[in-house]
C-alpha cells in the first residue's frame, strides 16, 4: 500500500490561512498554533494552574467508563481512563453520531486524535490521553441517519442508506430510542448496497451483534468507533450521556451568568473576523443564549434553541419563558435538561477536560475562530486547534483511470465533462456535429431559394416556410442527437471507467472524505488502509494524504 502526500486546501479560506499560517492577524484569533513546540508546553503548563476550575477528572472519567463499559473496554481504553481519573490532559475532537460511522472523515478525526496524543506524549514526557466526543445532543436526524456509498451494480451510482425517524419531539440523537427491527431493518440494507467481499459476512456478523445490543444511533456509532479504535485505547465520551451531564452543571450556570457577555464576546470575535475577510461559519447574535432547553410537559424531549429577551429566556417559538432565576437553578438542579450549541461547547468541553489540543476539521477551524473573546470573557484559554487528517483513499480502478487519462487528483475534484467531451470527439463526436452542422447549412443554402420565391407569390407564405424550415431543422437536431447517444452507448465502457473514477475519488465534485461511508472501504479492502494510517508518523499541517489501496 503506497501512501503520498500532496497539497490539496481544504476549501475553508480561512481554515486554509489558518492551517498554512498565511495570515498573523488571523492566527491571534487562536492564541495558540500546533506547528510551535513551545505552545505545547505553555498549554501544558495552563493546564496545570488552572486544575480547580474544572470538573472533578475522577467524575469526568467515571461517567465515560459508564458509558463506554459496554460495548467492551480494551485494556488501553482501561488505561486511559485510569490516566484521565488522575488528571492526564488530554487531545479531544468529535462529530455527532452518524451511520455506520458516516463518511470516511470522521475516521481520519478519529486517527489524528490519536496519533497526536500519541505524539503528545513523546514530546511533552508526559502521558496524553485521546478522547472522542460524540455530539449526541445534536437533533440534524437527517444528517445523522444517513450514509453514501458506491453501489454494488455494474453501473457506478451513489447510493444513499438511511435509517428512518422514529415518532416523537424533535430530541436530540442520544434520546431518539431506536426499535430492534428499525436496526435489522437498516443492516438488512446495508447488506444488500456493499459487494459481496471475503469480509462481507464476518463484517456484517459483527454489526448485528453490535446493534443487537444498542437502542440508539449514539450507542452505535460509539459501538462501532470502539471496534475500530478500542485497542489504540481512543475513550469515548457522549454529550448528551446524563452521567456526563450531571457533572456539568456549575459551567452551564456559568454560561446562563455571562450569557449577554458570552453574546457580545462572539460577537466581537464574528467581527473581527470579518474584518479580516472572511466569512463567520456560525451565527453569533448580540441576544442569543447559545443554550438549547430541552422541554417538559406534553412535548417533552424537545430541544429548544433558546435567547434572551429582556430579563428572561425564551425561544423563538414562544413555548417557553425562564427568568434568569429559574434557568440558573435548572442549571444546577437539571443540568441534562440543557444543551450547548456549537459557541458553547467548545467551552463546556474544555470545563469537563484538560484539553491540550483539540482536532477539528475545516468548518468547525472556522467557527472556533469566532471564540476566543469567549474564552477571554470566563478567564480560559483556547486550547490548540490541530487540524484534523485528510485523505483519499485511490482503489486500483481509479488509480488505474487517474494514469491511463493522465489526471491529477485535483482535475477529478473539478470534474470530468471536458475530458468525456474531449474523449468521444476523438471517437467520432466532433465529426458527427461537424457533418450535422455542414449539412443542416447546405440545406438552409438550397430551401432559401425556395422560401424567397413562395413568399414572393403570395406574402402570406413566408410565414409557413420559415415553420416548415423550423421542422426540418428539428428533425435535423434530433437525428444529431440520436447519432450522438448511439456513439455514448458504443462508448459505454469507456464513460463508465470516468464515471466510475469520479464516483470513487470525488463523488458529485466533493472530496471523498466528506462523502462515502468507511464501512464500503472496510467491506472492500478490509482495515489495512486504517491501520497506515495509524501507523504513519505524525505531523500536524501535513496536507493531504493519497493511499493506493
Amino acid at each position: 500500500m503506497l501512501m503520498d502526500k500532496m497539497k490539496l486546501p481544504f476549501g475553508q479560506p480561512l481554515a486554509d490561512a489558518y492551517i498554512e499560517r498565511k495570515d498573523p492577524e488571523l492566527e491571534k484569533l487562536f492564541g495558540y498554533h500546533p506547528l510551535e513546540p513551545q505552545h505545547w508546553r505553555g498549554r501544558l503548563d495552563y493546564l496545570h494552574g488552572s486544575v480547580a476550575s474544572r470538573a472533578d477528572s475522577q467524575q469526568t472519567a467515571a461517567a465515560l467508563r459508564a458509558f463506554q463499559e459496554p460495548f467492551g473496554l480494551s485494556d488501553a481504553s482501561a488505561r486511559n481512563l485510569e490516566l484521565l481519573a488522575n488528571g492526564a490532559p488530554v487531545i479531544v475532537g468529535g462529530q455527532q453520531a452518524v451511520l455506520w460511522t458516516g463518511p470516511l472523515m470522521i475516521l481520519y478525526k478519529a486517527v489524528t486524535i490519536i496519533q497526536a496524543a500519541s505524539a503528545a506524549s513523546r514530546e511533552l514526557g508526559v502521558p496524553v490521553v485521546p478522547v472522542f466526543w460524540i455530539a449526541g445532543e445534536d437533533h440534524d436526524w437527517d444528517e445523522a441517519s444517513m450514509a453514501q456509498l458506491p453501489s454494488a451494480g455494474p453501473d457506478p451510482e451513489l447510493k444513499t442508506l438511511s435509517l428512518r425517524r422514529p415518532a416523537g419531539p424533535a430530541t436530540s440523537v442520544s434520546r431518539v430510542r431506536l426499535e430492534p427491527t428499525e436496526l435489522q431493518q437498516a443492516l438488512d440494507g446495508l447488506e444488500a448496497a456493499l459487494a459481496d467481499s471475503p469480509r462481507k459476512p464476518a463484517q456484517l456478523r459483527e454489526l448485528r451483534a453490535a446493534a443487537g445490543s444498542c437502542c440508539t444511533l449514539t450507542e452505535l456509532f460509539a459501538a462501532m468507533l470502539n471496534v475500530l479504535f478500542g485497542e489504540s485505547g481512543l475513550l469515548l465520551a457522549d454529550a448528551d450521556d446524563s452521567r456526563l451531564r450531571a457533572t456539568e452543571g456549575p459551567m452551564f450556570r456559568r454560561l446562563v451568568e455571562s450569557s449577554e457577555q458570552l453574546a457580545q464576546a462572539y460577537a466581537e470575535s464574528t467581527r473581527k473576523v470579518g474584518e479580516l475577510g472572511y466569512k463567520a461559519q456560525a451565527e453569533a447574535a448580540e441576544d442569543a443564549a447559545n443554550l438549547f432547553l430541552f422541554t417538559d410537559g406534553p412535548k417533552a424531549g424537545e430541544r429548544l434553541l433558546l435567547q434572551r429577551s429582556g430579563s428572561r429566556f425564551r425561544d423563538r417559538r414562544g413555548l417557553i419563558s425562564l427568568s434568569r432565576e429559574e434557568l440558573l437553578t435548572l442549571a444546577e438542579a437539571n443540568p441534562e435538561r440543557l444543551s450547548n450549541n456549537v459557541l458553547t461547547r467548545p467551552l463546556m468541553q474544555d470545563f469537563l477536560f484538560p484539553v491540550l489540543s483539540t482536532v477539528l476539521g475545516p468548518g468547525e477551524i472556522a467557527y472556533w475562530a469566532q471564540t476566543g473573546a469567549a474564552f477571554a470573557a470566563l478567564g480560559m484559554q483556547m486550547p490548540i486547534i490541530t487540524p484534523r487528517l485528510s485523505a483519499t483513499l485511490l482503489e486500483p480502478h481509479a488509480d488505474k483511470s487517474l494514469r491511463e487519462f493522465s489526471l491529477s487528483l485535483q482535475q477529478v475534484l473539478g470534474g470530468l465533462d471536458d475530458l468525456k467531451r474531449e474523449l468521444l470527439d476523438e471517437r467520432g463526436a466532433a465529426e458527427i456535429r461537424r457533418v450535422f452542422e455542414k449539412s443542416l447549412d447546405a440545406m438552409r443554402d438550397v430551401y432559401r431559394p425556395a422560401l424567397e420565391l413562395a413568399a414572393s407569390v403570395e406574402r402570406g407564405l413566408e410565414e409557413l416556410g420559415r415553420t416548415n424550415w423550423e421542422r426540418i431543422a428539428r428533425e435535423a437536431s434530433y437525428m444529431e442527437s440520436k447519432a450522438l447517444q448511439s456513439l455514448e452507448a458504443r462508448e459505454r465502457i469507456l464513460l463508465d471507467r470516468i464515471a466510475a473514477l469520479e464516483l470513487s475519488a470525488a463523488p458529485g465534485r466533493k472530496p471523498q472524505e466528506r462523502v462515502l461511508a468507511s464501512v464500503y472501504f472496510l467491506n472492500r479492502y478490509g482495515r489495512d488502509w486504517l491501520d497506515a494510517l495509524l501507523n504513519e508518523p505524525y505531523e500536524p499541517c501535513s496536507g493531504h494524504r493519497v493511499l493506493r489501496l
